[in-house]
């Protein structure tokens, strides 16, 4: 009887986490096909009748159209850049293949700890001296540098849990290191591999600094600068920030619901050692 009595408890703790966490997106969604009048005068109650013109409204002034395709183009070379960098870095300190790897790491945890802000001017002179601003794969790139030592730290954990065995068993085959990396550990880490590309994609395309300092002009901007350009014409008609909110986070969110399995067994497997 206690044993059930402490799983209805846990269940009902679990609920109310759950329904605390939906709550909001449950109350943009359903502010999202109401009337501003409707949300003024109750933002809790059902709308009398839905309405898509919010989105319509949404997706023409957020420029939504050029701003998603500039956010697919930041994020995914986010994540192919952090993924080829910290897959490889994060196998030669975990093997500890060179004897200065201890500094490496330590060079890793302080470029973690040094705020972002403080390489923005720096950067954003490099990079206007190139003529390279107004690019959403350059931005896309400084992103990446962000995230690498964060990322490598997470697929060194990763790589620390495959048994050396397997890699002396190679040797002795005559495998060489690049067959063993991509046919042998890439296959054993794919969990380590989708948590950091879900964790850094959503990162980058939320990031809002250094894409509002380096993507200037309209054309090139992302949709999360889009939805926030919204604010100065739109702040009074909730209904149309609303679903301007909602078409922002639709994409993120249905893309961690179908990798959250992966996602979980990639956090779970990557806790073991450190």
């Amino acid at each position: 009887m206690t044993t059930r009595l402490k799983g209805i408890g846990a269940h009902a703790v679990l609920l109310f986490f759950a329904a605390t966490a939906l709550f909001p997106l449950a109350l943009v969604l359903l502010n999202s096909v109401k009337t501003n009048t409707e949300i003024v005068r109750n933002p809790l109650a059902l709308p009398s009748t839905f309405t898509f013109e919010n989105f319509v409204t949404a997706w023409t002034y957020g420029e939504f159209g050029t701003g998603f395709l500039n956010s697919v183009l930041l994020t995914g070379t986010t994540v192919v850049v952090v993924l080829t960098c910290s897959t490889l870095a994060g196998y030669v300190l975990a093997g500890k293949k060179i004897r200065s790897w201890p500094l490496v790491m330590v060079y890793l945890t302080m470029a973690m700890t040094v705020p972002v802000q403080l390489f923005v001017f720096p950067l954003y002179s490099i990079v206007a001296a190139v003529d390279l601003l107004d690019n959403p794969m350059v931005v896309g790139v400084i992103i990446a540098a962000i995230n690498i030592p964060f990322a490598t730290f997470l697929m060194r954990t990763f790589f620390l849990n495959v048994p050396r065995e397997l890699e002396e068993a190679a040797q002795v085959d005559g495998v060489s290191t690049a067959q063993f990396v991509w046919h042998v550990l890439l296959p054993i880490v794919r969990p380590g591999l989708i948590t950091v590309g879900v964790v850094v994609g959503l990162n980058a395309w939320n990031e809002f600094l250094i894409s509002a300092t380096f993507l200037q002009d309209p054309d090139q901007q992302t949709v999360t600068l889009g939805f926030l350009s919204m604010n100065g014409t739109f702040s009074t008609e909730l209904g149309a920030m609303m679903a301007g909110a909602l078409i922002l986070i639709a994409p993120v969110l249905a893309i961690f619901v179908a990798l959250q399995r992966y996602v979980v067994d990639g956090i779970a497997s990557g806790s073991v050692k450190g």
